[in-house]
Order: structure tokens, then C-alpha cells, then sequence
């Protein structure tokens, strides 16, 4: 099992990054890379709450999304092609002093076959680097988005 942290900061609010990681819509994959909208699949919603399928290049998985907390996001999975046991995401959003806010994520990779396994090893080790890129890639399109909301 791999257990993932990363620690960044960012110009959006807590409020602005949860809004965009509950957006299920069209055009998710511009902001989250690893979640094609040819995956996607909403298959309930409710206040503070989904059940949502995504993935892209062959790996998906069902995730219950929790945003109940303003502040954290728990995203569990309840099924995937690869992932089973306590895989999962955390976003924690912590307000900083000048409009800025500390960003939490953890994420855990428990494989539940062999696919899984070395995909987690991959992931624990090597791996990590390609995780980082994408979530700061995702800040990036998270900023931009606010800024051109914000015009």
C-alpha cells in the first residue's frame, strides 16, 4: 500500500478549490488530468455528498465524495479496475494570512490485484514526481479558472 502526502499553497480560498473538485461536469479533465470526461459518471449527488466513477488511460474507480466539512474533501473508493482497501484521496484546506490557503492532500493507493500492487509500488516510490506534477497542474488550472471567473 502507498500513502501519498503532499503539502502546496495556492491563491484560491478553501471554498473556490472545493467547488472545483465537486464540479462533475463537462470539461473536469482540464482541471484533474487523471479524470477524462470519457470516464465520467455521476451516479448521485446530494448536498455535500457524491458517487462519482473517473479515471482515464485504462484505470478507473467509484469514488464517495464527502464535502461536508468545508475544509476537507474524503474521497473514498468504493470500487475500481485496480484499487481496493483504503485507496482513497483527502484534500485539506487550511486559510493562510494575505488570502492564501495551505493544501493537504493525501492520497492512498491499496492494489487489489496484480495491476494494482505494482501500480502502488510505482506510485510510492517513482511515481510520486508524476502525482506532484499533476496536482500542481491542477492548482494552476484551479487559479487560473478563479481568476477568469473573477473578471
Amino acid at each position: 500500500m502507498a500513502t501519498i502526502h503532499f503539502t502546496e499553497q495556492t491563491t484560491a480560498t478553501p471554498e473556490q478549490f472545493v467547488a472545483s473538485l465537486t464540479d462533475f461536469g463537462p470539461g473536469r479533465q482540464e482541471l484533474f488530468k487523471n479524470s477524462s470526461d470519457d470516464y465520467l459518471k455521476v451516479h448521485s449527488t446530494g448536498v455535500g455528498h457524491a458517487d462519482v466513477t473517473e479515471g482515464s488511460g485504462g484505470v478507473w474507480e467509484r469514488l464517495e465524495y464527502d464535502w461536508s466539512d468545508p475544509h476537507r474533501v474524503v474521497m473514498k473508493t468504493v470500487d475500481s479496475n485496480i484499487w481496493g482497501g483504503a485507496s482513497g484521496h483527502t484534500y485539506t484546506f487550511t486559510p493562510l494570512p494575505g488570502g492564501r490557503t495551505q493544501l493537504d492532500v493525501v492520497v492512498v493507493r491499496e492494489g487489489k490485484n496484480f495491476k494494482g500492487r505494482a501500480t502502488g509500488l510505482l506510485l510510492g516510490s517513482v511515481g510520486k514526481g508524476v502525482l506532484e506534477k499533476a496536482l500542481k497542474q491542477t492548482i494552476k488550472a484551479v487559479e487560473e479558472r478563479n481568476r477568469l471567473v473573477s473578471r
